[in-house]
């Protein structure tokens, strides 16, 4: 029988088990994940905040095996080693051989890789990119009467990397609503020239954290954390003193990617970026945060190349060439308080535009644009997440293709960028 092993049941994982269980009769597919919860990474941002319905583990997670088809073999175990010459992964449960192997096996943020950090981790700061940081971090916030509660992103890349943005203005609209707005400040430190990766949604960004009495200190190349005397400091030697410390650590790929010869040096998988092979081994593909492809590192993006992934497997298990169909794809809602949030679309040659999403006239969605329906859109998104894109029923959507669509968006911004 042939044999394909996923490792990973995350986003880009879960999707690919469901989808080629149902394409691929005859055929073994075996998924393995050290974890025991599958997490819906979008509500740790709200966990801290106490905000729409997210408080404590069980509003973000549900049994790793829940969403997986049961035709599926999962394997609760670590994954120890992978020898693509002999095609077979070795684990804490033993060794798997397979035909192909589809590596989706996340990141993870590391505080030892920045002096200080570390030590103040779980007292002075916390970091809402992990279910147990945010929780912290929710019982430091409920405490806060006044004072500095300062976002630091600690290096690039980073997953979903409007989440700073989306955390300060999150923190705003919260301060407000206990009344102690004016008794704190909130302040963004970050390695990028601005609140964003791309220029035009960072500066539409930029203005929005101005209205909002939010500072962003750009350019900031975060060397050290003083727990006791509660300063983070650059490389440059400036430094930003704060009372809480929201921490988004370096972030890192698996060890097991690096040791095994296939990833970059930073445990990520050297990665065709429009294939999504490894460029490594030709029967591993590679998807979700793992990748090394020049991206964000967010969920819409690992569901991109999930159908991307899904098509070139069938390609070659059919005797045809995999195309070079992944263009970067990623969009993502960005709450911005108040009952509002603005939308991004973007893939790896156009950025952030303006206009309707995802058709022309009628939207409904607004792209680069603070609007009531964007926020219902970003909160009705958890019950899609787990009914319909985990289960591999919203891969395919028309509404929603793969590759990014100029439907919709001002084009003229990109003749005028060019001159």
């Amino acid at each position: 029988m042939k044999r394909i092993v996923i490792l990973g049941a995350g986003t880009g994982g879960t999707i690919l088990a469901n989808t080629l269980s149902r394409k691929l009769s005859g055929w073994n597919i075996t998924i393995i994940d050290k974890s025991q919860q599958h997490i819906y990474q979008p509500g740790l941002l709200f966990i801290p905040f106490r905000l729409h319905g997210y408080e404590e583990s069980g509003d973000v997670s549900q049994p790793i095996r829940k969403p997986l088809p049961d035709s599926v073999d999962f394997v609760s175990a670590e994954v120890t080693g992978i020898d693509y010459s002999a095609n077979k992964v070795e684990t804490t449960a033993g060794e798997f051989g397979y035909d192909w192997l589809i590596l989706a096996m996340g990141c993870r943020v590391d505080p030892t890789a920045i002096e200080g950090l570390s030590e103040a981790m779980g007292r002075s700061a916390h970091t809402f990119y992990e279910l147990e940081g945010a929780l912290a971090l929710q019982k430091a916030l409920d405490g806060f009467k006044e004072g500095k509660l300062v976002l630091n992103i600690a290096e690039m890349p980073i997953k979903c990397p409007v989440a700073p943005i989306e955390f300060v203005f999150m923190a705003d609209y919260y301060l407000n609503l206990k009344g102690i707005r004016e008794a704190a400040e909130v302040e963004m430190v970050t390695p990028l020239t601005g609140a964003f990766t791309k220029p035009v949604a960072s500066a539409a960004l930029n203005d929005i954290a101005a209205a909002k009495n939010i500072k962003i200190t750009p350019n900031f190349e975060t060397a050290s954390v003083d727990h006791e005397k509660k300063v983070i400091t650059s490389f440059s030697g400036e430094k930003v003193e704060y009372d809480i410390l929201a921490s988004i650590p370096p972030n890192v790929g698996p060890e097991v990617i690096d040791d095994s010869g296939l990833g970059n040096g930073a445990g990520y998988a050297l990665t065709d970026p429009h294939t999504l092979k490894s460029k490594k081994a030709d029967n591993i593909y590679v998807l979700g945060d793992n990748t090394d492809v020049p991206t964000s590192k967010a969920g819409s993006v690992a569901h991109f190349e999930a159908e991307v992934v899904e098509a070139n497997i069938l390609r070659e298990i059919s005797g045809q060439a995999p195309h070079p169909d992944f263009d970067g794809h990623s969009n993502c809602f960005i709450e911005s308080g108040y009952g509002k949030a603005l939308l991004i679309d973007f893939n790896y040659e156009i950025e952030p535009l303006p206009g309707n999403f995802p058709l022309a006239k009628i939207g409904p969605f607004s792209l680069l644009k603070e609007t009531r329906l964007n926020h219902w859109g970003k909160l009705a998104f958890k019950q899609v997440y787990w009914n319909l894109l985990l289960t591999g029923h919203l891969p395919g959507d028309p509404l929603l293709p793969a590759a990014m669509s100029l439907e919709g968006k001002d084009v003229s911004l990109l003749s005028q960028k060019r001159h």
